[in-house]
């Protein structure tokens, strides 16, 4: 029976990777072998090491190593002979899926659009030993830079699929800020967004949010704290916001572990010097050009920077630049705070 079922009434189709999984098993005639391959790739239970499963065959590690490797080619040989039809069905909906996802995606990422719904470990596990059978499929194995991913074979072995993330993460870090995914391909050679986005995905190095990538050290596409996701949200919203709105908008956005307190945004934001008080509760980012300090600091600051006094309805307009308060506030420093002196009809210095 084809290991291909249709899924939906427009033909689209899934995988029955427990059915092919299965059936490719039931090719290796030896029952050691077979628990060497499940066992190694975790196609039942979690992954065992070269180590384990030699210490419960009774046999050295090496000779574990050996006999895997034997195997697979057994299966590949035979995979490609057609004498196990589920590697060819395997290959088939992996190479259509994977042409519309960029050419390459993570295990993850495939096995979620293979089985159409978010998939276990288990499910991940059977995807990548099939596709590791596969002639027409690449698998690019996880290490400290890249995750475990499945790419088309005729765009390019292992080593170039590495070679081409490692040219994304350059062009980001030589960025030195978050850019789309289409900028990010302007500054590459590759025919299309998708698969510059496909190799992105792959790269440990690498984080996304709201289509922003960036580095992983980066805490605009990937906050890992308070402060960092307050920093987010600010400088989306592009203007000051309450600490209670702040509180809301987290708590509404796609963060992971985003059930915080109001009170715990607003410690936050009184502890870092990124975030500025320019009202009643209201903060800004330092870096749209709010200065820290009181409604008089503000005042002393303007009033020193400017070359002659200034008239207070000036005084008020400028201020009101950097501060989100009432005028009569404004307007009751500059009246009642010794730091400060009439010298004309409502024109105003700093005290000497």
């Amino acid at each position: 029976m084809s290991q291909v079922q249709a899924a939906t009434a427009n033909e689209k189709t899934t995988l029955d990777i427990d059915g092919a999984i299965e059936a490719i098993l039931s090719a290796i005639e030896q029952e050691r072998e077979r628990e060497i391959v499940t066992r190694r790739f975790g196609l039942y239970d979690r992954k065992e090491t070269l180590e384990q499963i030699g210490e419960l065959l009774g046999i050295t590690r090496e000779r574990v190593r050996q006999l895997e490797k034997a195997i697979l080619i057994r299966l590949k040989i035979a995979g490609e002979e057609g004498r196990i039809p589920a590697i060819q069905d395997v290959e088939k909906v992996i190479v259509r899926e994977l042409s519309e996802m960029g050419r390459l995606a993570t295990v993850a990422d495939l096995t979620d659009v293979l089985l159409g719904d978010k998939a276990t470990p288990l499910a991940r596990a059977r995807v990548a030993f099939a596709a590791t059978l596969a002639p027409r499929l690449t698998v690019v194995d996880e290490n400290d830079n890249y995750k475990i991913s499945v790419g088309i074979a005729e765009y390019g072995d292992e080593k170039k699929l590495r070679g081409q993330i490692d040219d994304v993460v350059k062009a980001v870090k030589e960025h030195g800020e978050p850019l789309t995914i289409e900028q990010l391909h302007e500054k590459l050679s590759y025919e299309h967004p998708a698969h510059v986005r496909a190799l992105a995905s792959v790269s440990k190095h690498l984080s996304n949010l709201k289509d922003m990538w960036g580095l992983n050290k980066w805490p605009t596409v990937n906050p890992k704290n308070i402060r960092d996701k307050i920093y987010v949200i600010l400088a989306e919203n592009g203007k000051p916001m309450h600490f209670s709105e702040i509180a809301d908008a987290i708590k509404d956005s796609n963060f992971s572990r985003k059930n915080v307190t109001t009170q715990a945004i607003h410690n936050e934001l009184i502890k870092d010097g990124r975030f500025v008080l320019i009202g009643r509760g209201i903060y800004a980012l330092d870096s749209w050009g709010y200065s820290k300090g009181t409604v008089a600091d503000t005042i002393a600051d303007i009033l020193r920077k400017s070359p002659e006094p200034l008239h207070r309805d000036e005084i008020v307009k400028r201020v009101l630049k950097n501060r989100q308060v009432k005028e009569t506030t404004i307007l009751l420093n500059l009246q009642s705070k010794p730091q400060f002196k009439r010298v004309a009809k409502a024109t105003y210095a700093l005290a000497e």
